[in-house]
């Protein structure tokens, strides 16, 4: 029996076209010196092509390119400075015909990185900038929308919410009918509820365990892109404190959101994460659709 009831998960990203019954993995490519799990790693251009080019070997459909550290506590960075880490690694990967998503939520970077080539806009701050919201609506990139609470510097210092399912549910919802409104068609949003950002442990195991309802949001509902990947919440439950060793938690997470309907992986590990999907896909886990709609989600009867 299918475990995500038989969907497909439709997404169009500028010139990439995905329609398919298991999700998408987009690999993260942090350009940073300071992010939480692998900051400084991959600051240099020429490694983090290198990078990049190894998780696309290991199966990544998406590699999701920052060059500013939103972790708790980080301090924002010059535009700038950001576009003179992304930038390079973004057009030489287009240019060799990659989907590439720019995380960022300044829209200098992000106006750059569509005229390099780039695919896909993720914006922690849910397009809550217009001139984000003009980017997206003049492009076809695809467009993920995310829940912050508060800001980096001070998300994490005290958040607090009456129900977290419903007011994160009621922003991805808001904010994606702006940019609807604004000309950019359905199947071309994305929703990630923000796991770690302005929320705590409780928030964050009330989100997880919520990820069928948060596949459902709107009609037809819209793609939901699943973030846990070495999250500090994952250290929580599994008590290992350095990031890079949080790999058994975070596919647990990733495999339960999967099968609670979420259609994009966000993940470091991108091979352990893409082998284990391919279990759950010769499991018969994925289902073929039997109907199909024009927009968004596609599922059977």
């Amino acid at each position: 029996m299918s475990v995500n009831g038989g969907r497909r998960y439709l997404w169009q990203c500028a010139g990439f076209h995905w329609d398919r019954p298991r999700p998408l993995v987009m690999g993260i490519l942090n350009v940073t010196p300071d992010s939480f799990s692998d900051g400084g790693a991959y600051l240099e251009t020429e490694r983090a092509l290198s990078r990049a080019r190894a998780l696309l070997m290991a199966g990544a459909d998406i590699i999701d390119v920052g060059g500013e550290s939103t972790r708790p506590g980080a301090a924002e960075i010059e535009p700038r400075e950001e576009l003179a880490r992304v930038l390079p690694v973004v057009r030489e990967l287009a240019q060799e015909g990659v989907c590439v998503s720019i995380d960022s939520r300044h829209p200098q970077t992000v106006a750059a990185c569509l005229q390099a080539k780039a695919a896909i806009i993720n914006d922690i701050t849910g397009f809550s900038d217009r001139q984000m919201v003009e980017l997206a609506a003049g492009s076809q990139a695809g467009c993920v929308i995310m829940h912050m609470q508060g800001r980096p510097q001070t998300m994490q210092h005290s958040p607090h919410y009456k129900d977290v399912v419903a007011e994160v549910s009621d922003f991805l919802l808001e904010r994606a009918h702006v940019l609807e409104a604004a000309g950019v068609k359905r199947q071309r949003i994305c929703l990630d509820p923000g796991p770690g950002f302005g929320k705590n442990r409780e928030h964050n195991l009330t989100l997880l365990s919520a990820t069928k309802k948060l596949a459902h949001l709107g009609k037809p509902p819209y793609l939901l892109l699943a973030a846990w990947s070495r999250k500090r919440f994952i250290g929580e439950l599994t008590g290992v404190g350095e990031p890079d060793r949080r790999l058994a938690g975070s596919l647990a997470a990733a495999l339960y959101a999967a099968s609670q309907g979420a259609g994009v992986l966000r993940v470091h590990d991108v091979g352990s994460t893409v082998e284990a999907l391919k279990v759950l896909e010769a499991l018969g886990c994925f289902g073929e659709v039997a109907t199909t709609d024009n927009a968004g989600l596609l599922e059977c009867s």
